[in-house]
């Protein structure tokens, strides 16, 4: 256990890590699988396109609606009880899901799922925050959620070809069971306000200041909107181009390994005093890409968009995350972190959708509002640096350079 002298937080860094990786890799995968779900839902229970939607779609929702609840209880509550709770209800969630041939109850169950997964990020995001590198917790979140997601894409469909939807729901459960022993590695205190004895690394941060948190979460919201909607018809506009299908699967799978690379080296530098400079650099090239898909994209030009998006998003992403942390000394920033990454998720490809609708199947105005969007994130998350510069004072210790805001 560290000394109150330190500036390292009294849980084991190494703890959240594992705790961390371990749920990142295993909340997500419901999501990262619906494509393989959605096809033997609708076989087996006989669901219509509109009611896999909904279905989708209310449990994409619940995982993001999670974040009101939090509210409430997660610096009031043990968060090993939390995660342990959650954590059961997850895997009881999956387990029983395998079993219901009704529809509205299944929609019902996943809901409740979902609403237990959520919680559970919610404390993920927190305890990120509250490592001595942050950048570094909020990389392992990214990169454990793309490397399981590109096992699935890979492994999923051949094993489960065959399998009736039970057996993966109850997959599903059996992952989640697999991260109940990382629980007790966590301080289940870690977000409690305890003034008379807050540790130095949480004293050097500022005050929640209204204008900044706004600007912050406003940033974090607008990146989610225009990334959602250009990655949710990249597929289209490299067809609409006339790029062959095939070719298209390759560079999207590229990109997937590209978006996997720079999340570990995102991961591996964790926090620096050049995060702001790793900031411009990875919104300039998600600008750029952004740009290249504008017209008809060639086979060379659209894998380089594909691939610079994708290298991007995810590689600002543990940066984006780390400056929000920075803004408030509570947990709650992270808590309304995940309701902006939520709500852009889900209003970004509904709103590009409808830009392309109105432009009469144009990508060019959806693509305008994406480059925006980002510029626009850019912009916001660099209006809140003067809390960060002062987090970050270049005569600060070295130990508080580790927590360079």
């Amino acid at each position: 256990m560290n000394t109150p002298t330190t500036a390292v937080p009294r849980f084991s860094d190494r703890g959240a890590y594992t705790y961390i990786a371990a749920f990142s890799a295993s909340l997500y995968t419901v999501l990262l699988i619906a494509p393989v779900l959605g096809g033997k839902l609708a076989q087996q229970l006989g669901l219509t396109p509109s009611q896999l939607g909904l279905l989708f779609s209310l449990e994409l929702g619940s995982f993001s609606i999670a974040t009101v609840p939090a509210y409430l209880w997660l610096r009031r509550v043990n968060l090993r009880t939390a995660s342990y709770l959650g954590t059961i209800g997850v895997l009881v969630g999956n387990l029983v899901s395998g079993f219901i041939d009704s529809y509205p109850l299944l929609v019902a169950l996943r809901v409740c799922t979902a609403l237990a997964a959520g919680s559970i990020t919610v404390i993920v995001l927190s305890l990120s925050g509250r490592t001595a590198n942050p950048g570094r917790a909020f990389g392992l979140w990214v990169c454990c959620q793309l490397s399981m997601g590109a096992l699935i894409l890979g492994v999923f469909p051949l094993v489960f070809a065959s399998a009736p939807v039970a057996v993966v729901y109850w997959t599903l459960a059996g992952l989640i069971a697999l991260c109940l022993p990382t629980i007790r590695l966590i301080d289940g205190d870690a977000l409690r306000a305890e003034p008379a004895s807050a540790e130095p690394a949480d004293a050097q941060r500022p005050a929640a200041n209204p204008i900044r948190y706004v600007l912050g979460l406003s940033s974090m919201l607008c990146f989610y909107l225009a990334l959602s909607g250009v990655w949710t018809f990249l597929e289209r506009i490299g067809a609409q181009a006339g790029n062959a299908s095939g070719t298209i699967s390759v560079v999207l799978s590229l990109a997937t390994v590209a978006g996997i690379a720079s999340a570990m080296i995102a991961t591996v530098v964790g926090e620096s005093p050049r995060r702001s400079l790793f900031l411009l650099g990875g919104y300039l090239i998600m600008a750029l890409s952004v740009a290249l898909l504008f017209g008809a994209p060639t086979v060379a030009r659209f894998a380089a968009a594909a691939i610079l998006f994708k290298f991007a998003w995810t590689f600002i992403l543990p940066y984006l995350l780390s400056a929000l942390s920075d803004l408030s000394k509570g947990g709650h920033v992270m808590n309304t972190t995940n309701l902006m990454i939520g709500t852009g998720i889900a209003t970004g490809p509904i709103l590009s959708g409808m830009l392309i609708d109105g432009a009469g199947g144009s990508f060019a105005p959806m693509l305008a509002v994406s480059f925006v969007g980002v510029l626009a994130s850019m912009g916001l998350i660099f209006a809140t640096r003067p809390a960060a510069r002062r987090a970050a004072d270049p005569a600060a210790t070295p130990d508080a350079q580790n927590n360079y805001a």
